[in-house]
């Protein structure tokens, strides 16, 4: 994913997890697999989730946008969005991700924009907005992820 420190967090979350010696710019990431794949974090909160991710290198054999792409920036946003809104004691896990593609993109950059369709106390739901450049929708996606229990220690330890 890059650089986490361009990540925009509310200063809350930031002081909540700072409470717990948590850098949570420095910690945030879109795993391995959105690293590989470009995905920058731009703005994250429990009610919106921004980011974008490059169309070169993300492309199928006919030189579109692949569709799996778009689910990984759908299912990384969502989860983004998700987890935050579970909080330090919770950890978000997909469980439903669906995927509407309505156009191709064959360069430049796609933005997705996660926002909540339902926050409740063990399963979040966020409707995904993937648009190209042009501000064109590509993707429609939804992902719904259930609010686990963390292990003793919070959402940090699972992660150390």
């Amino acid at each position: 994913m890059g650089e986490q420190h361009h990540v925009k967090f509310p200063q809350e979350v930031l002081d909540e997890y700072a409470a717990l010696g948590v850098d949570l710019p420095a910690l945030f990431s879109a795993g391995h697999l959105g690293t590989r794949m470009g995905i920058q974090i731009l703005e994250a909160s429990a009610d919106r989730v921004v980011g974008t991710m490059p169309v070169e290198g993300n492309t199928q054999p006919y030189g579109l946008l692949h569709g799996g792409a778009s689910a990984v920036l759908a299912e990384t946003l969502g989860s983004v969005g998700s987890m935050l809104h579970g909080g330090i004691t919770k950890l978000a896990v997909g469980v439903d991700l669906n995927c509407t593609h309505h156009r191709g993109a064959r360069s430049g950059l796609v933005t997705g924009v996660a926002t909540p369709v339902h926050r409740g106390r063990s399963t979040a739901t966020y409707e995904i907005v993937i648009t190209d450049e042009h501000d064109k929708r590509v993707c429609s996606a939804r992902l719904t992820c259930l609010l686990r229990d963390a292990p003793t220690g919070g959402a940090t330890a699972a992660i150390a």
